[in-house]
């Protein structure tokens, strides 16, 4: 009998913490958070974000933060939601290590008997929180495609793309930058490749994710 997916906080804590590759991760965010308050001004300062991503980002469009102007109580209160929002931010990311590092379950997973390739893939396509994130990263680089093919002036287009697709995203930039010198088209052909695979990835963690922390408990 089919059971109706839930949100289980106490499944996601346990996925966040019951594996070597999700207590890895944890343990590097920690890392990157003593570099942020020994070194504040250091580039490795914005480790944290980088690793949280892309969920740590999401702040961006928002008209607060922990930057937020002021002083006192209020940048106080804005840094203390901002720490927080990181650290949920590192259990979830935490937890999707923890669901894509579990042998797959019949339970959870619809079909144990495909290939692995194909089963891995299917988490991107095959619930709705994939698919609306597979949505916000299309609708991402589409925009990005517009201002760089079509608008007069694309200005930071970029940066969306950029956001959503996060961490990944930023070795495209890496790897699209010196095409771009050379040929501009091969740099746009590249960054929005390595966008798309970039958010593949999260969208398979993200289905991975869901079908754990949806599905009935496992058992064993």
């Amino acid at each position: 009998m089919p059971t109706s997916a839930r949100f289980r906080p106490r499944r996601l804590l346990a996925l966040a913490t019951d594996s070597l590759p999700a207590r890895a991760y944890l343990g590097l965010v920690a890392l990157g958070v003593v570099v942020l308050f020994l070194a504040p001004d250091s580039p490795y300062a914005m480790a944290p974000a980088l690793l949280t991503a892309p969920l740590s980002f999401l702040p961006v469009v928002l008209p607060f933060g922990s930057g937020t102007a002021g002083g006192g109580a209020a940048e106080v209160a804005a840094a203390v939601l901002y720490g927080g929002w990181l650290l949920l931010c590192a259990l979830v990311n935490a937890a999707a290590f923890g669901a894509l590092a579990r042998r797959p379950d019949r339970a959870t997973d619809r079909a144990p008997a495909a290939r692995p390739r194909r089963t891995l893939l299917a988490a991107a396509v095959d619930n709705w929180p994939a698919r609306a994130y597979v949505a916000v990263v299309a609708a991402a680089l589409g925009t990005f495609l517009y201002a760089v093919l079509l608008s007069p002036d694309p200005g930071f287009a970029g940066i969306w793309p950029l956001i959503a697709a996060a961490p990944l995203s930023f070795l495209a930039v890496a790897v699209s930058a010196p095409a771009e010198y050379s040929l501009p088209w091969l740099g746009t052909l590249v960054f929005s490749v390595g966008v798309a695979l970039a958010g593949l990835v999260n969208a398979v963690l993200i289905g991975r994710l869901t079908r754990r922390i949806g599905g009935p408990p496992s058992r064993g």
